[in-house]
């Protein structure tokens, strides 16, 4: 008798698990309560630590915090200069053209799964599941966000599908770059006439409309060519090690 009973409700979860697996209609309010299970802990967490911080290490953290943030300010005031400046320089000539940049901290909720770190589940307000945004971690590229069941899902550089158009070395050749899953990044259509160099820098192209112009990726380690074009392989600047926080690009104008 046991055993009928084991055996029936091994059945069972095996359905239950195969559906669960395969049904978007199940795995989408799952999903979306066990996200919002993680969003409370993290601000659980993150309401208890600054609590202790405030408490135990308010005059160091306020004089740390005033330094950055004058520096922070400094910065984005010439950074909006700048961008006043040329506004101003598009107006005059009668320019369609403007610059209006749109950048946004956004928070990691988890990994998609267990065991694959390539992909994370990110908490952005307002999220448009009808585009592509560039992620990016202290001015280098990240990775790119799409949507999955109408959620924002990071996929970090060296995920497959993570791709994106990119520059290659002072004469800017051009190439569109994707991850393997493996340790480094793979640079494919670059055209044979460009000559590249181990060393030389991977920058965003900024013609995919999800990255500016000039991000920094990673450098060259080695290249092949194949049928009129050049594949690189690329050592990328940003490590997966501490996914918590990223700037997310919104609009690039």
């Amino acid at each position: 008798m046991n055993k009928k009973l084991f055996s029936f409700l091994s059945i069972l979860i095996a359905l239950f698990v195969g559906a669960l697996y395969y049904s978007n209609s199940i795995q989408k309010p799952l999903i979306s309560a066990q996200n919002q299970i993680k969003i409370n802990y993290h601000n659980s967490i993150e309401f208890m630590e600054d609590s202790f911080n405030k408490h135990f290490f308010q005059a160091d953290t306020i004089t740390s915090l005033q330094e950055k943030l004058d520096k922070y300010e400094n910065n984005h005031l010439v950074m909006q200069q700048l961008a006043s400046e040329i506004n101003d320089l598009y107006k005059e000539n009668n320019s369609s053209l403007k610059t209006e940049p749109k950048v946004e901290l956004i928070r990691t909720i988890s990994y998609e799964k267990f065991g694959d770190l390539n992909r994370i589940w990110l908490e952005i307000p307002d999220y448009n599941s009808s585009k592509i945004y560039g992620l990016t971690y202290r001015e280098i590229v990240a990775g790119i966000v799409i949507s999955k069941n109408k959620r924002a899902l990071g996929l970090l550089n060296k995920d497959i599908q993570s791709s994106y158009a990119v520059f290659i070395g002072s004469k800017h050749a051009p190439g569109i770059a994707h991850g393997n899953n493996g340790k480094n990044l793979v640079v494919k259509f670059i055209p044979a006439w460009f000559e590249l160099e181990i060393g030389d820098e991977v920058i965003t192209s900024g013609l995919d409309n999800i990255f500016f112009k000039g991000l920094k990726v990673g450098r060259v380690i080695s290249f092949t060519k194949s049928q009129g074009y050049q594949n690189a392989i690329i050592e990328p600047y940003y490590q997966a090690n501490d996914p918590g926080y990223f700037h997310m690009i919104r609009s690039l104008k």
